[in-house]
């Protein structure tokens, strides 16, 4: 650094001082502005939610800063957050806390309930076999060969009752709905309001009146059974045979990469659709990656940062209004002529990448077959060794681990999946394929082609909260051309529904004697 700008703080007498002196202050403030950024970066922020259109795109967060170095360097990184929480941020956690807990509470208000109407159900019919022999058992005429075979036919629809109502309805809970389901719902209150008839009926006219008739209340319990295995098969019919049949196709997009999936759905409500599209989101879309959707904005900043306008004259010039005017019509102006320029640099840049992970592809598969060749010599040598020497899967992946980690660390920094695969989960694969054998193309398929969601860690999918934002309501059921959308924290799924059409098939017949033919051939050849 010359004199003239060492001094240029304590000068003020010459222009060329003045001009260092502005230069040093802005490059100062622009220090301060990035060093600023680099300590918020790492610091944890909560900010309200800001309001948001129906299809509007869902804000996608930074790239997340993680270690590279996979051991090398264990550097810990601390800074100081400047944002403060407001009531208002105390309030919406508040709130979703405590909705949070009314979720949990009403799905175990549900499940209590539900035990509750089958204990009901499943012992009425056993009250009213038990409860005559109790109240007046020397009334009863004696119970004959007919009315004995009864019992067996109730304990044997009992117990195909009970096993039918465990496996369709106490299933493990796959997630939380928003709504209540109606047809369950409904089913509930119809097979209540059923049990509740019974019991009246069995009041007023046995237990009033102390009916001797023991056979004919065997009947009547037999009766209830019968009807409950009916009530059964309609919910089998409503429940899943329903919903079977396609009737629609949904369209899936990503707001993010615009990533595209078409699926078939039956009749099922807005919220078991979005259900069973969040369920195959996390089987078929590879996952979602923040890193590369940052080379188009640092492209579009790229090319405003060259764009600078300075204001010699200072903000407090009467004419700073009309001037501020004119340098943005100039600034539009020399982006709508770069603009001209950008395919190229698009290119190139395109091109540029696509040779870099090519030629990190290329290293990194030498890199692996070469230490799966060195298992396999350790695998022939085992028989030779001591018994003490014999490596396990996992002490072999950690000693071939270092000659392929370089290759396989460029090459997941080339392709932005650095975020995705830790050391520990990359030596637990290569444990695993060493176990069962398997090839080095089979290794790296994991790295090389993108995988869907649940094929990554539990920290990219688990306990994962999505919010169904629809205008009809979520309990109705899906109709051509509703639209709704499945919104995370990353990103959201846009949801469009067409209805199958129609299909009109008609058949024609063709007479098969009408393809008959016949082949006349010349006694006669040519010579």
């Amino acid at each position: 650094m010359d004199t003239e700008s060492t001094y240029s703080g304590y000068s003020h007498h010459s222009g060329r001082s003045r001009g260092s002196h502005r230069h040093g202050e802005r490059s100062r403030d622009r220090h301060k502005s990035r060093s600023k950024d680099s300590r918020s970066e790492k610091s944890v922020t909560i900010n309200s939610p800001p309001a948001e259109p129906l299809l509007g795109d869902s804000s996608v967060r930074g790239e997340q800063v993680q270690d590279d170095n996979w051991g090398e360097t264990t550097t810990a990184v601390t800074g100081t957050s400047e944002h403060s929480l407001s009531q208002e941020d105390i309030v919406r956690i508040t709130k979703d806390l405590e909705d949070s807990v009314g979720l949990d509470c009403r799905r175990y208000v549900t499940r209590t309930i539900a035990v509750i109407l089958g204990l009901l159900v499943f012992f009425t019919p056993l009250a009213f076999l038990v409860l005559p022999h109790i109240l007046w058992p020397e009334k009863l005429k004696s119970c004959g060969t007919a009315c004995e075979g009864l019992f067996i036919s109730v304990a044997f629809k009992l117990l195909i009752l009970l096993l039918a109502v465990w496996a369709l309805f106490f299933r493990p809970a796959r997630a939380g709905l928003p709504r209540v389901f109606v047809f369950r719902i409904l089913l509930a209150v119809l097979v209540f309001l059923f049990v509740v008839s019974y019991w009246l009926f069995y009041s007023v006219r046995i237990l009033d009146s102390q009916d001797d008739n023991y056979q004919g209340i065997v009947q009547y319990a037999v009766s209830l059974v019968d009807a409950l295995l009916f009530i059964h098969y309609l919910a089998v019919v409503l429940l899943e045979l329903r919903q079977l049949q396609p009737c629609f196709s949904v369209c899936v997009t990503r707001s993010t990469d615009g990533e595209t999936r078409h699926y078939n759905l039956g009749q099922l409500s807005i919220q078991r659709a979005a259900l069973a599209i969040i369920e195959h989101y996390y089987c078929d879309f590879p996952i979602h990656n923040p890193a590369l959707l940052s080379a188009s904005k640092s492209r579009a900043a790229k090319h405003l940062a060259g764009l600078k306008v300075y204001n010699v004259d200072g903000p407090g010039n009467p004419a700073a209004a009309g001037i501020a005017q004119s340098q943005s019509r100039a600034m539009i102006a020399a982006a709508a002529r770069r603009r001209d320029t950008s395919h190229n640099e698009l290119y190139y840049e395109e091109a540029e990448h696509e040779r870099r992970v090519r030629k990190r592809r290329a290293r990194l598969v030498v890199a692996v077959e070469e230490a799966f060749t060195h298992i396999k010599r350790m695998q022939e040598e085992e028989p030779k060794k001591a018994p003490g020497d014999v490596m396990d899967p996992r002490e072999a992946a950690q000693a071939i681990f270092p000659s392929m980690a370089r290759a396989l660390q460029k090459y997941l920094r080339t392709t932005k999946q650095q975020h995705c695969h830790s050391m520990e989960s990359i030596q637990q694969h290569l444990a695993f394929c060493i176990t069962n054998n398997m090839t080095p193309k089979a290794f790296l398929e994991s790295y090389l082609t993108p995988g869907p969601t649940l094929q990554y860690g539990k920290d990219h999918w688990l306990g994962r909260r999505w919010t169904l934002i629809s205008e009809a309501s979520v309990t109705s059921g899906l109709k051509d051309g509703s639209v709704f959308v499945l919104k995370c924290v990353d990103f959201s799924l846009v949801v469009t529904t067409k209805k199958i059409p129609y299909i009109q098939m008609s058949e024609e017949y063709i007479d098969p004697k009408s393809h008959k033919f016949v082949l006349r051939l010349q006694s006669e050849t040519s010579v």
